[in-house]
């Protein structure tokens, strides 16, 4: 048996859930009267405060990428334009929170994705000329200025990495033998300066090789000594027995 104090307490609850669904949106209408007065800092404000009251409405996150458009904020627009769309539950909502982010893409230059978005604001209304101008600009773009291709970019950066990386080890392993050769000219010089050094000695001649040349000349002296007493023995000896001439008789 439910007592007096449980129904007090159901009553409050349904109470509370029907003030909930009555609450009205204030803020939503608040910044439109500041978008139009181009009051874009408190049209902002209004529009995210009624977004977040109301998440599941599409026409806060509609205006509120409208005033981030118009402030020159694209890449911010683009996601208050995405949850529009997601939560949009008619074709009308649809067709501009598509048609709006075809035009922040086309300010972003990414001609690709922009074709793609125009055409399903066109799915959601064929009938829009505008959408329709904007589809055949985009193409127009995209063939002018085509993507690049990812995978090439990526295989590029790849075989520059690879031969930035070739060259490196090229240049470590000529630094190497540079060092190596140099180490080998070292030992070279090295080795030639001390056999220069083995072969000069300490610059001092022995001492018996100085003997050995000073006998070598008194030897020498002692011959020619000798050779010059035969000599004078030889001369006067014939200056003895050569008769002495007189003068000529005439």
């Amino acid at each position: 048996m439910m007592t007096y104090k449980s129904i007090v307490v159901v009553v409050v609850v349904l109470f509370s859930l029907v003030v909930k669904a009555q609450e009205k949106d204030k803020n939503l209408p608040e910044g439109n009267t500041a978008f139009t007065e181009k009051n874009y800092g408190d049209a902002e404000t209004n529009y995210r405060i009624s977004a977040s009251k109301f998440p599941k409405k599409a026409d806060a996150y509609y205006n509120l990428g409208n005033t981030i458009y118009t402030i020159n904020q694209p890449a911010e627009a683009k996601f208050a334009y995405e949850n529009a769309i997601n939560n949009a539950t008619t074709r009308t909502a649809k067709h501009k929170a598509f048609h709006n982010l075809g035009n922040v893409l086309m300010k972003e230059k990414n001609y690709q994705a922009a074709v793609g978005i125009y055409k399903q604001a066109l799915i959601n209304n064929p009938a829009d000329e505008e959408t329709r101008y904007n589809f055949a600009l985009a193409k127009k773009m995209l063939k002018e200025n085509p993507p690049k291709d990812d995978k090439k970019n990526d295989k590029e950066k790849d075989e520059k990495k690879e031969q930035d990386k070739k060259e490196k080890e090229d240049k470590k392993d000529g630094d190497k033998d540079k060092n190596d050769n140099k180490g080998d000219k070292d030992k070279d010089k090295k080795d030639e300066g001390k056999n220069e050094k083995d072969d000069k000695g300490d610059g001092k001649k022995p001492k018996e090789s100085q003997i050995s040349k000073q006998r070598l000349q008194n030897l020498l002296d002692a011959v020619n000594n000798d050779e010059k007493k035969v000599q004078e023995k030889v001369n006067a000896q014939k200056v003895k027995g050569k008769p002495v001439e007189t003068d000529k008789d005439w």
